[in-house]
């Protein structure tokens, strides 16, 4: 579960460009990281995380920033055993987004800076990419692996981006032009309308028709009927 955690944050966080970019992107750092991310690192001298990373670049995101990412990461795994476990303290008592928000800040702290990899939901964006890790690990299908349990799939936001926000717009779920956090909000509740219990289910099925632009309204009005 450790390395689930790790390849998801490293895969969520990278998840913004063209997908040909992402993909390689994400091959690059797990291949340093090996069959067993948590164990590497747990083991292995910052200095050579960081040399192992000083070429690599992705748009915004230089290699210094994603190996304190990785650094800061395993350190929370050794302190909590499963980064879930940070996220269950967090979540007793608290509503969702700001145990997402105590989570972002945890993370990158130790950075000393603001990272592009982890937005904060308090910061106002839709926080697609977060949304999109916590789908990953809170639900279990054929789709999202799962393996959390300390929260529910009825907790969660959907990932929106420009793909999911025409498809909100397209079946009034929400009149905003942006794709921020109230849009993000907005969009989940009607989902929610429709399934209290996992409202997020629909998430990727439904962005495809977004990025081929087909936002017929009956159409989707049939799929979620």
């Amino acid at each position: 579960m450790e390395d689930r955690e790790l390849a998801g944050l490293v895969a969520s966080g990278l998840a913004y460009g063209r997908v040909s970019m992402i993909l390689k992107s994400v091959e690059t750092v797990l291949a340093l990281l090996g069959p067993t991310p948590a164990s590497f690192l747990q083991t292995a001298d910052p200095r050579e995380v960081r040399r192992g990373l000083k070429d690599f670049r992705h748009r915004f995101t230089p290699g210094s920033e994603i190996a304190d990412f990785l650094l800061s990461i395993s350190a929370l795994q050794k302190e909590y055993g499963l980064m879930g476990n940070l996220v269950a303290e967090l979540a007793e008592g608290r509503p969702y987004l700001e145990a997402l928000d105590l989570l972002a800040e945890r993370i990158l702290a130790p950075m000393g800076k603001k990272s592009h990899l982890l937005p904060k939901p308090s910061a106002g964006s839709a926080c697609k990419r977060l949304h999109l890790f916590m789908r990953w690990m809170v639900r279990t299908d054929m789709v999202d692996p799962g393996g959390w349990r300390m929260l529910s799939p009825s907790d969660l936001l959907v990932p929106v981006d420009v793909h999911m926000h025409r498809i909100g717009l397209c079946l009034d779920f929400t009149k905003r032009k942006s794709a921020d956090g109230r849009t993000a909000r907005e969009i989940t509740d009607g989902f929610r309308n429709i399934c209290p219990e996992d409202p997020v289910k629909y998430d990727f099925s439904l962005t495809r028709y977004g990025i081929q632009n087909l936002t017929g309204c009956s159409l989707f009005q049939k799929l979620l009927n």
